[in-house]
Order: structure tokens, then C-alpha cells, then sequence
């Protein structure tokens, strides 16, 4: 199988860990690094039924944009340029977002873009802030993501297609199916059993209530005030701060009782693929020596990304090939990397990816991911990276991977 297109993001940790054995393009600071000073999210609830059913994209994105500049001090007049991902929002988000930075405290000579290469769209926003910074186009920058899947998932969120290129071209219609049916896809031609994704699952939710419960996402997430409202019509403020989709005691036996939910003679249940969710977060970036200057702390360093594709009725499949071309192009080798977020768009995809590129199971998702989590589709790239730094700096570790697979047939890294 020839790939065809995966983006995936390879990020550095140094603080406090021991470099000796990372390979010199990583271990060595300089001041022209670009780094990572702050990275949070909201919390990740379900779509429809979770703590933010009631709010608009906006509402979470100014959340994370507030507590970020509270917590950095950093004055937001510096900051030149927001790009937020999204993927289902009417208009690309593109109002939206700026009233959000506007309201959180940033001024009008902060500009503010949207970008959408679907579910990879939190992680592009992060790496084209990373690259205009790199260039030189900006100092400082954010790269964010936020969705609301209670808002706009659905057939209304679906453009138009043509049916003369479909019919056409084989792979431009395979950009058309559902992505339930391309995990199954990848399940039927790669042989990932009903029992693997199952047991995959599980692990998920295990890790994910074992971070809650040690209280390990409290470092990443901001807690978001939201207004509800009662049967009777009354309003009252409660604060949205805890992941709500992680199902505690969630067993392989427990998730092989569902029913498949794409074919009837399937693999992929509502058990064993991400769930529908609502969420937003963002990662501000500069140069080493501007992070100095400002006295601001170093999480770590953005090295490089790569992007490749795949056949689309394949499309989870990506992150196999893009890791081993992104740690490639960072001089490193894939047994170098200490932890790899890689997203659980869905069991049978997420698996196969594991097992192709031989990762140690222990070095992957250890707080659990999006299965647990949810996808919040356009935040979850940059929810990786907020979840990957607490996670590195936890276990005294240096590089991680953030990678996940994209509709129609990419990869981001």
C-alpha cells in the first residue's frame, strides 16, 4: 500500500529530564527554538448530554484563552497571531474565533484565522504557528482548536459532493464514506479482531479514570463556567472542569455485548471508537530566546512534522506512516520516543498503528485517549499536546509524539 497523506507533529521535552542519550538535533537548546510555554484545555464532555451541551465553540475557546494569559502574565499585545482549527463549525469558525480572542483580552492587532484539515485541524493550527514563527513572519503565537459536536455534528455540517468526480474517481468517492465504515475497513483488511479492539478499548477508560482519580489532568484542564438551564426555565452557573466521558469499570467482556454499530457484521461498536464530544484548547509559542526574555517557563521544544496520505477507505491507517517519517526527519528513531499520543479515532485503526510500528503498548496514551476522552474533532490535536507535556514531565521523559489519522486519507504528526 502506497500512503497518501498523514500530518503528525514530533515535540520535545527537556525540562528537568536527563538529555544525554537524545540525539543532538533534539538535546541541544538553542536560542532559535521554538517552544512551548503554555498548553491547556477545557475539559472534553459529551456531546448532547455534558457539561458543555449548552455552550457555543466561542464560549470554550475564550475559557482556555483567559486562564492562558492569567497564568502566563504575558502581556496579549504581543502576542501576533491566533489560529484556531475547527472542522464542523458554519463559516469556519472564522467570526467566531476572533470575538473569542477579543473577549478573553487580546487586542484588535492580534489576528485571528481558522484552519480545517479535519481531525488533524487542532494539531495544523499548532504547526503553522510553529512554522511562521520559524520563518520569522511572527514572535509570538497561538495555535488552538475547538468544536462543538452538540452544535453542529451531523448531515448539516456536510457540503455538497459531485457525483461526476465520484464516479469518476474511485478514491475521490472513498473521500465520501463513512468513517465508522473506513474503521472497518482497516479492521476486515488488516485482521484487527473484535476482541483486540475491545480490550484496546478498556485500557483507554482504565488509564483515563486512573488520571482522574490521581488527579493528573487538573495541571492541563481550565476550569469553564457555564450557564444552564433547569426544566423550569432557571438559570444557574456551574463550573465544567472534569472530563465526563471516562466510564470507570469498563471491561473487555462489558464492551463485547454491543451491538456493531456500522455493519451488522462488523467490529466497530459505540464501545470501541471515539466518542461525540465538545471541547477546546490551545498552545502559545515563541522562540527560546523571546521565552527568556519574558521570563516565561519552557515546556518544551517543537522539532519538526510531517504530513502523508493514505488510501482513503483506509484513512486510519495514516499515523503508521507518518511517525516513521516525521522521527526521520528529526534525526530520531521511533524506539527514541518515550510517549506517543496517538488518537483513537477508532480501535481497529489506532491498533493497527500500534502494532505496525511495534511501539511498546506502555509507551502509548497513558492517561487513556479519545476512546475514554472523546474528539472533540477540530481541539483534539491540540488537546494531545496539553495532555502529552504533564505526562512527560510526570515520568522525567524527553520526546513524544503526538499523531493521528484525518477523513479522506491523511495523517498529521
Amino acid at each position: 500500500m502506497t500512503p497518501s497523506s498523514r500530518l503528525q507533529q514530533v515535540s520535545g521535552h527537556l525540562g528537568g529530564a536527563n538529555s544525554s542519550n537524545i540525539p543532538t538535533k533534539i538535546g541541544v537548546k538553542s536560542p532559535e527554538d521554538v517552544v512551548i510555554v503554555s498548553a491547556l484545555r477545557t475539559a472534553i464532555t459529551r456531546a448532547r448530554k455534558g457539561g458543555f451541551k449548552a455552550s457555543l465553540p466561542e464560549d470554550m475557546l475564550a475559557g482556555v484563552f483567559k486562564t492562558m494569559l492569567n497564568q502566563t502574565k504575558i502581556d496579549p499585545a504581543l502576542v501576533n497571531d491566533i489560529c484556531v482549527g475547527t472542522v464542523l463549525a458554519q463559516g469556519g469558525l472564522a467570526t467566531n474565533s476572533r470575538m473569542a480572542a477579543l473577549y478573553a483580552g487580546f487586542p484588535e492587532s492580534t489576528s485571528v484565522g481558522t484552519v480545517n484539515r479535519q481531525c488533524s485541524s487542532g494539531l495544523q493550527a499548532v504547526v503553522q504557528i510553529a512554522s511562521a514563527i520559524q520563518t520569522g513572519l511572527i514572535d509570538i503565537g497561538i495555535g488552538a482548536g475547538t468544536e462543538s459536536m452538540t452544535l453542529n455534528y451531523g448531515a448539516t455540517s456536510m457540503s455538497p459532493t459531485s457525483d461526476t468526480i465520484a464516479d469518476d474517481c474511485e478514491s475521490a468517492a472513498d473521500c465520501t464514506l463513512p468513517m465508522g465504515i473506513t474503521s472497518e475497513n482497516v479492521a476486515a483488511e488488516f485482521k484487527v479482531s473484535r476482541e483486540k479492539q475491545d480490550a484496546f478499548s478498556a485500557e483507554s477508560h482504565r488509564k483515563a479514570d486512573q488520571a482522574q482519580k490521581n488527579g493528573w489532568f487538573k495541571s492541563e484542564i481550565v476550569p469553564v463556567e457555564v450557564t444552564v438551564e433547569d426544566k423550569d426555565g432557571n438559570e444557574t452557573k456551574v463550573i465544567v472542569d472534569h472530563d465526563d466521558g471516562v466510564r470507570p469499570g469498563t471491561t473487555a467482556e462489558k464492551l463485547s455485548q454491543l451491538a456493531p454499530a456500522f455493519d451488522d457484521e462488523g467490529s466497530t461498536t459505540a464501545g470501541n471508537a471515539s466518542q461525540v464530544s465538545d471541547g477546546a484548547a490551545a498552545v502559545l509559542l515563541m522562540k527560546r530566546k523571546t521565552a527568556e526574555k519574558l521570563g516565561l517557563p519552557i515546556l518544551g521544544k517543537y522539532i519538526t512534522s510531517a504530513v502523508v496520505g493514505v488510501p482513503p477507505r483506509i484513512m486510519g491507517v495514516g499515523p503508521a506512516y507518518a511517525i516513521p517519517a516525521a522521527v526521520e526527519k528529526a534525526g530520531i528513531t521511533i524506539k527514541d520516543v518515550d510517549l506517543f499520543e496517538i488518537n483513537e479515532a477508532f480501535a481497529s485503526q489506532a491498533v493497527y498503528s500500534i502494532e505496525k510500528l511495534n511501539i511498546p503498548a506502555e509507551k502509548v496514551n497513558i492517561h487513556g485517549g479519545a476512546i475514554a476522552l472523546g474528539h472533540p474533532l477540530g481541539c483534539t490535536g491540540a488537546r494531545q499536546i496539553a495532555t502529552l507535556f504533564p505526562a512527560l514531565q510526570r515520568q522525567g521523559k524527553n520526546v513524544g509524539v503526538t499523531s493521528m489519522c484525518i477523513g479522506t486519507g491523511m495523517a498529521r504528526i
